[in-house]
């Protein structure tokens, strides 16, 4: 058990118990897939009321979905969701961790805030970026860059997620 470099991943995908939708093989890092940033956002609306917490929170209810074909700017300190371009399919003994990019971070660009962790057994699922902003410069952030990368595990034991997430396909 571990993570899975570059060989192990290439034969799990080539075996069909990874699928990337879109995939090209140079994707594949050492030790990591990287995916690219998709066209559509959520952006915050501008509210004045406070939003209780709770388990029932429904992001959609505070943000607005928008597509993007040049680039998206984001403001210092602004925060807005994202996602990815590849759906992603795992294998039920497979987990992943999304990690961002150390270019972008120089930037100040946080391209994963929380919630980094990819469930084992996920089924064609893009994946949400929860990004911020959190450098003093306006940044202009274009689709098709490759914005993260994900690393793979091997699970102790196998699960299946079966949680409202699955097969997302909107941020």
């Amino acid at each position: 058990m571990g993570v899975l470099t570059r060989p192990e991943i290439l034969r799990l995908i080539e075996a069909g118990e990874i699928v990337i939708e879109p995939f090209d093989p140079d994707q594949v890092g050492p030790a990591s897939i990287d995916l690219h940033l998709g066209r559509e956002f959520r952006l915050f609306k501008h509210a004045r009321e406070i939003l209780h917490v709770t388990e029932e929170t429904d992001h959609r209810e505070v943000t607005e979905l928008v597509t993007v074909e040049d680039h998206l700017l984001l403001l210092p300190g602004q925060a807005v969701l994202g996602i990815t371009e590849e759906r992603l399919t795992l294998p039920d003994y497979l987990c992943g961790w999304i990690q961002g990019r150390s270019r972008f971070a120089r930037v100040g660009l946080m391209v994963h805030v929380t919630a980094n962790f990819i469930q084992p057994g996920m089924i064609r699922t893009r994946q949400v970026l929860e990004m911020n902003n959190a450098g003093p410069i306006p940044l202009a952030i274009r689709p098709g860059i490759r914005i993260c990368q994900i690393i793979l595990e091997e699970c102790v034991g196998r699960a299946r997620y079966a949680g409202r997430f699955q097969g997302q396909e909107h941020p």
